[in-house]
């Protein structure tokens, strides 16, 4: 009797799965099954001025800095009150020594109120400095960062933008061994 009452919960709990995995969280965004999403960001990065395992010469004049706006392209798996997931970015300086970075990074964190994520994630980055000339090479390691993303109905815009499929987004990464500092922020539209 017990295996009989056993396989029929699980028999009950698959056949439920695949209706529980369409419900939608308040945001929008599915409870179970992936989120993709693209957002743009903007910030600054300054770089330490020591030698690190990244091979990164000193600059001659101060630290390496500079402000980037950055492209992402990513998806998250939404497991019921956490979620995890990946994204690749490009980083475009527009001012300072960085020319170009880009990389990739896993995601993992919380759901917060209806529409918020608190997040860490780890990944691998590149940057080439415009001020060590045209040729230069990319510079390469891993890649740390804490970020949060809040959604319209958070911070009480949900009846202007009820389904927009935006949030707003800061996070805080670092390269190698806390070898840069890069507060980003900007806007990401989940589909």
């Amino acid at each position: 009797m017990r295996k009989f009452t056993l396989a029929a919960a699980a028999a009950a709990a698959f056949v439920a799965m695949p209706a529980y995995a369409q419900d939608e969280a308040p945001d929008g965004s599915r409870a179970f099954g992936i989120d993709p999403y693209v957002a743009v960001l903007g910030g600054w990065e300054q770089f330490d001025n020591e030698p690190n395992e990244a091979g990164i010469p000193a600059a001659t004049r101060g630290r390496l800095d500079g402000s980037l706006v950055q492209g992402i392209v990513g998806f998250n798996v939404p497991l019921g009150p956490v979620f995890v997931g990946a994204e690749g970015n490009v980083a475009k300086g527009i001012s300072g020594d960085i020319d170009w970075e880009y990389g990739v990074a896993g995601r993992a964190g919380v759901r917060a109120g209806e529409s918020g994520l608190i997040y860490g994630k780890v990944g691998y980055q590149w940057v080439n400095f415009a001020a060590f000339g045209k040729d230069s090479p990319d510079y390469h390691a891993m890649t740390y960062g804490l970020g949060f993303e809040v959604g319209p109905k958070d911070i009480g815009l949900g009846g202007i933008t009820d389904n927009a499929g935006v949030r707003l987004r800061a996070e805080v990464t670092t390269f190698g061994d806390a070898q840069s500092l890069r507060p980003m922020a900007g806007l990401v539209a989940h589909f």
